[in-house]
Order: C-alpha cells, then structure tokens, then sequence
C-alpha cells in the first residue's frame, strides 16, 4: 500500500487547478494493473477525495458475440472488446456530465461484463481507467490519450507476472495444463502488443 499511499499523493498534485482527473493505466496481463488502480482509488477515497476505477474488462464482448464471430478462444486480444463504447464512456466522464455515469464492470467468476454496475457521480474527482489496451496507437483506441490527464505503464518481472497469470486462471475454473496453454496462445501473444505501447506512457511503475 505504501506505492498506492506516494501515487495518490501525486494524484492529488495534479488535481491543482482541476475539477477532475482521468489516469490511464496499463500494462500486460498478470502485471498487477487493476490492483493498484483499486489501491490508490480506495487509498485517495480514504481521504476524502471521490475516485472510481474504470476497468476496460467490462467492455469485453459477451461470450455469446465472441463464440458467434468465432474469437471465444482468443478472448482478451483487442479486438474482443467494444473499444467504441469504451472511449464513449471516457468522453462523457472528461466532458464533467452533471449527471451520474453508469459504466459495466466484470465478474471474472462468471467470465462476463456486468451492465451497468459501475456509478461514477457528477462529484467525482477521479477516475483511473485501466485495461490492456489504454495506450494503443490504433483507431480508436489512440484517442484514449487525448482523454486522460497523465497514463502509467505497469511493469513486472515476466516469471512473476505469468506465475500470477497461471494461479488466476486456475482460480476462475481452467484446469492448470488448459491455464498454461492459454498463457502462452493468448495472454503472451496480447503481452507483445501491449508491451510495444509503453513508450506513450508518461509514467513507467515497476510492481513488485
């Protein structure tokens, strides 16, 4: 909690001046992204300050869409994610809506979107949007950047990050070889891309 406790300390610098700000935070699978974007929004909450986390997982496509346009066994590349509707939401929340912004969460038990189940109220002063993709330079994902107020790249050891990857996957039902086997056909393939955006980032954090 201490690296949670030092970037909210900084967040609450760049709220100088600002009614709200967005930090965008990614990094490759496994490497601890949604946990320390929840750390430092409960850390900043804490003290007084309204934050929410946006998490790109609940804009992952239904199950049901992937298995119909044939990418359930690839869930997770860029693609499987409704990018448009995410960056609809990060533009309302930049514009400073006086009306209350409902946005999907996910349940990686049941391994879908839930509708809805996010509320980020007109008095919230900061929203840390974190997900794979948030630094991709492709269409449309490149105008995340022009959205946020600063981005951070989460970076952690490789052997960690994949032992971390394989005990998540285990937890939410795959048997271990099954857990190992998407590892190294999906989540280190979206591992490259993802790595390749780090030089937009304007902060790079290293987790331990």
């Amino acid at each position: 909690m201490a690296r949670a406790s030092v970037l909210a300390a900084d967040i609450r610098k760049l709220l100088t001046g600002r009614d709200r700000v967005i930090i965008g935070v990614t990094g490759e699978p496994g490497s601890g992204k949604s946990t320390l974007a929840e750390q430092v929004a409960a850390t900043l909450y804490s003290e007084g300050i309204p934050a929410v986390r946006l998490p790109l997982d609940g804009f992952h496509l239904s199950n049901a869409i992937l298995r119909a346009l044939g990418r359930r066994e690839h869930k997770g590349a860029i693609d499987t994610f409704d990018a448009d509707g995410f960056i609809s939401v990060l533009e309302r929340i930049a514009a400073g809506s006086v009306r209350t912004i409902y946005a999907p969460s996910y349940d990686h038990g049941f391994g879908e979107p839930i509708a809805g189940s996010i509320a980020i109220e007109p008095n919230v002063q900061v929203v840390i949007a974190e997900g794979n993709y948030v630094l991709d330079p492709s269409e449309p994902w490149n105008r995340i950047r022009s959205l946020v107020t600063q981005s951070w790249y989460i970076e952690l050891d490789d052997a960690v990050r994949r032992a971390r990857l394989l005990e998540r996957h285990i937890a939410t039902g795959k048997a271990e070889p099954e857990a190992a086997t998407w590892i190294d056909a999906v989540d280190e393939k979206n591992a490259e891309r993802i790595r390749l955006t780090k030089q937009y980032a304007d902060r790079i954090i290293a987790r331990v």
